[in-house]
């Protein structure tokens, strides 16, 4: 099923032209201006399944945010935004080829992580744990810190940490010591089959994260289904090689300038795995 068929950001010179009329302090950001443009990224067209791969900074959090935003998506936890946030959102477009459907939201790591830890913290305490570091993270954010010593170097760590991540990337960050990796998979598996509905559009954001290799094939395969069978879209950002390979899906390169639609046996992340494992291909054979 298609519900979204195609969105629209806007160009580099239209993103330029307003950013240089902005008036600014060097403390400002332009976030999420001049972050998609870098690879000349002004439009996606959109099947069943959508796929937006590229490494650390290529955009494809960023895209899946700001379509979430436009088409006022649900969603579990907030996520970091700048003053531009809405002016962006405001110069960008989409079709759609049905009304996109009151169930539909957009999926993050954030929402898989929170989840995880409510179901953890019924067994050992960590409640208790997070309330401690919900506090901190709100006193190092919004408290009044000066340095005043080499002593504070640590304190001014945690104001750094908590000025520039959310809420549950703080969080995470120091409770994923205290989370056991099995009950994460079985967890996190469990969020996307309670979420995940009929007949609806869904916006993942590496879902792949706590999920081990036997996961990440089953999340495909329900994923598969989902789409093929239950009326479901995805448009989901990973590089993880199994969510990669979702038959028929269409893959977005977004390392690429500019981004360019390719089959996900040519895409670098999956040559990296296919290469190592063809290097020892002789060693697993003979076992």
């Amino acid at each position: 099923m298609v519900y979204l068929t195609h969105f629209d950001f806007p160009d580099r010179e239209t993103e330029y032209s307003f950013t240089m009329s902005q008036k600014r302090t060097c403390y400002d950001t332009v976030y999420p201006f001049l972050i998609l443009s870098k690879h000349c990224l002004a439009m996606l067209d959109f099947e069943p399944v959508t796929i937006l791969y590229g490494g650390n900074g290529s955009g494809k959090t960023t895209a899946l945010n700001v379509i979430a935003e436009k088409l006022g998506l649900m969603r579990d936890t907030l996520f970091n935004r700048s003053n531009f946030f809405e002016d962006y959102i405001r110069m960008c477009g989409y079709k759609a080829k049905k009304t996109i459907p009151s169930e539909s939201r957009i999926i993050t790591s954030d929402d898989v992580f929170d989840f995880m830890l409510n179901i953890r913290s019924i067994n050992d305490g960590i409640d208790r744990k997070r309330e401690a570091l919900f506090e901190d993270y709100l006193e190092a954010k919004y408290g009044h810190f000066q340095m005043k010593s080499i002593d504070d170097y640590e304190q001014l760590r945690k104001v750094n940490a908590a000025r520039s991540k959310t809420q549950s990337k703080y969080i995470r960050d120091r409770l994923m010591d205290n989370v056991r990796e099995h009950s994460n998979g079985e967890s996190a598996f469990l969020y996307f089959t309670d979420k995940i509905k009929e007949n609806a559009l869904y916006l993942l954001d590496e879902p792949e994260n706590s999920l081990s290799p036997e996961r990440q094939q089953e999340l495909m395969k329900f994923l598969e289904d989902s789409a093929r069978f239950f009326g479901c879209q995805f448009i989901i950002a990973t590089h993880s090689p199994f969510l990669l390979s979702v038959r028929g899906a269409k893959i977005y390169d977004m390392d690429e300038e500019p981004v360019d639609v390719k089959s996900w046996t040519h895409l670098a992340n999956v040559r990296v795995y296919y290469d190592f494992f063809k290097k020892y291909r002789n060693e697993f054979e003979a076992d």
